[in-house]
């Protein structure tokens, strides 16, 4: 690991960049494309390390990849043809990988073991793990199975009719990916609040049908993936960081090319819309039933908002970045009914307020969020850290753009999770 990283100041930000491929989308093809029947071929996947345990871990099970940056093909086989994998698989950092995972190892009839880095091992499963166990997974680990290392032996999966306590994609893909195994059985997951649906979109992609409904999803188990060419949208929820940074760095205009803008993920947009940003969205189609669209987003005057509710899963991770740019509203803006941002990375409240708060933010943690004093002047020179997590590292950058003081950020190597050319990025900008 390197030592910190000195942050930049800028004076304003113009001009263009393609964000790289959505991380949500980029796990689903690969995985997705190892069940499937015939070779899948995948354009702007995201090289990031999370993406790429995804593909470790099922080349483990006997699944031929190949990978030259963003482009990826897969050579599926089917579903029966992954085997017991020799070693343990490693997710590193990635929680989509291990829960989504988890789904698809509780139909297959051998053993697995799976284990993750610290940050992996503080994250709670049995969100999954109880409702797989249910349908039949045989499943152990620590805490009962509630941490990694997990081991799961799949079994012969019975459908289940599950209403999840959480709005969770990563919960509801687990258990439709186990119910497409339980033979001819329906498995439905119904949410309190309609999370992503990137599983269902895809599914579809591969040939499977799957039927939604308000708050449910559902499928028919038995039916079979057929491979499918997939172009990643760009990720929205990197984009949220130079979308901020355009709102808040003084006479700037940027614009970010082809962006996914699924109407699940989006909280993002709803929020710099509420708080007043000039923002103009031009919509390019769609890839892999997915919606993109080029975003410009100008220097903005803006005022404070509450967010909470039905909108906080559809902008999960961005509220790091949202929590900066409430910094830079007239007014307070609160953030509530956010208590699954203590799961994440980090505790992701109480890492925010602090890193923050060095950088001279008055903001205050709540038990579900937290609430942020605006207008305010970033003015302290500070040594800020990313504490391991990806999305607070990028936050932190963008907020050094702002600040009057020095800023040094550690454990920067974060960002490289989900956003590799982040930096080269937010350079090309601000020069």
């Amino acid at each position: 690991m390197s030592n910190e990283k000195n942050l930049r100041r800028a004076e304003t930000l113009s001009g263009e960049i393609a964000i790289p491929g959505d991380k949500s989308i980029s796990h689903r093809a690969v995985m997705f494309g190892a069940l499937a029947n015939g070779e899948t071929v995948i354009e702007n996947f995201l090289a990031g390390a999370d993406c790429l345990s995804t593909i470790a871990c099922f080349r483990q099970m006997g699944v031929e990849i190949d990978q030259e940056g963003t482009k990826v093909k897969v050579h599926g086989k089917g579903i029966d043809a992954l085997r017991e994998p020799e070693g343990i698989l490693d997710v590193g950092n990635s929680g989509t990988t291990t829960r989504l995972m988890l789904g698809i190892l509780a139909g297959r009839p051998f053993h697995a073991c799976i284990v993750g880095d610290e940050s992996i091992a503080k994250r709670p499963m049995t969100r999954v793990t109880d409702p797989l166990r249910e349908m039949g997974a045989a499943i152990d680990g620590r805490q009962n199975g509630n941490y990694t290392p997990i081991s799961i032996r799949g079994g012969k999966l019975k459908g289940l009719d599950y209403v999840s306590p959480v709005a969770s994609a990563q919960v509801k893909s687990a258990i439709l990916l186990a119910g497409l195994q339980a033979n001819k059985e329906k498995t439905k997951v119904t949410e309190p609040h309609k999370s992503r649906d990137h599983t269902e979109r895809m599914l579809r992609a591969f040939g499977i049908e799957v039927k939604e409904e308000g708050l449910s999803a559902e499928l028919i188990g038995g039916q079979s993936l057929q491979a499918a060419s997939i172009h990643v949208p760009g990720d929205i929820s990197s984009a949220a960081f130079f979308l901020v940074a355009g709102a808040i760095v003084p006479s700037s205009t940027i614009t970010l090319k082809n962006v996914g803008i699924n109407p699940t993920r989006i909280g993002i947009i709803e929020v710099l819309r509420k708080m007043g940003a000039d923002l103009t969205i031009e919509e390019k189609g769609s890839h892999a039933h997915e919606p993109v669209a080029d975003l410009t987003i100008s220097t903005s005057e803006l005022k404070g908002t509450v967010i909470s509710g039905e909108l906080i899963p559809r902008l999960i991770d961005e509220i790091p970045v949202i929590a900066l740019l409430a910094t830079q509203a007239e007014g307070d803006t609160i953030i509530k009914d956010a208590s699954e941002l203590k799961v994440k990375e980090t505790n992701r409240i109480d890492t925010v307020v602090q890193e923050l708060k060095k950088l001279g933010a008055e903001i205050e943690p709540t038990d579900d969020g937290m609430i942020i004093r605006g207008k305010q002047t970033l003015r302290n020179s500070a040594s800020v850290s990313s504490h391991g997590d990806h999305r607070i590292g990028m936050m932190l950058a963008v907020a050094a753009l702002i600040t009057e003081g020095d800023v040094s950020l550690s454990e920067h190597e974060a960002i490289n999770v989900s956003y590799p050319q982040f930096f080269d990025h937010l350079n090309q900008l601000a020069d």
